[in-house]
């Protein structure tokens, strides 16, 4: 039985006072919600080439390991937390393949060697990134709206919850903030040699 939105909220700030009881009993519904999440994302990628939802998720859950101290104060905040850490892997994850490709110093990243980040080229996640950062510099807000929805997969309801606005908000922050990122991208692309 999943724990209701309050139980999970409940059991992340235990385990952020120090409570490793509170620990396994989150671990499982913490799992299976990012496992639902890296999935959705994988099934949006295209190729036969897709990072492994398994490694992703351990991933996170190493660098999670490192936010321990962290005051949880409820759940759409720990799965926005979860976005953020999964965009790094990814951008990370896809940085490293760049170089190798280039024939540039390989960076060692935990992850399975096997692991492949996208079905699209790897130009394209690292251009989605550069995208994002362009569009916070310019609305913040708009950019964290797209990383909660895409990265982590949090709902409209959840990622509202997470940056403290209303639900109207993030609807017009997602519809303008998709509309400037993809005339940004098809930019970028007009500008490649």
């Amino acid at each position: 039985m999943v724990p209701a939105t309050h139980e999970i909220t409940q059991l992340l700030q235990a385990w952020s006072a120090g409570d490793e009881a509170a620990l396994e009993k989150l671990t499982p519904v913490v799992y299976a919600e990012l496992n639902r999440t890296a999935r959705r994302y994988m099934a949006g990628e295209g190729s036969p080439n897709t990072l492994q939802t398994t490694a992703l998720i351990n991933e996170v859950y190493l660098r999670l390991v490192d936010l321990r101290e962290t005051s949880w104060q409820n759940r759409a905040q720990f799965f926005g937390m979860c976005a953020k850490l999964m965009r790094r892997i990814l951008v990370d994850y896809a940085r490293a393949r760049r170089s190798q490709k280039r024939g540039g110093e390989v960076v060692h990243l935990p992850l399975d060697e096997a692991l492949v980040v996208s079905r699209q080229p790897v130009a394209d996640l690292l251009d989605l990134d550069n995208a994002l950062r362009a569009l916070a510099e310019v609305d913040e807000r708009k950019s964290e709206v797209i990383e909660l929805r895409f990265f982590g997969g949090l709902s409209m309801e959840e990622s509202a919850e997470v940056l403290g606005v209303s639900l109207e908000t993030v609807k017009r922050d997602w519809k303008l903030a998709k509309l400037w990122l993809l005339s940004r991208l098809r930019e970028q692309k007009r500008h490649e040699p």
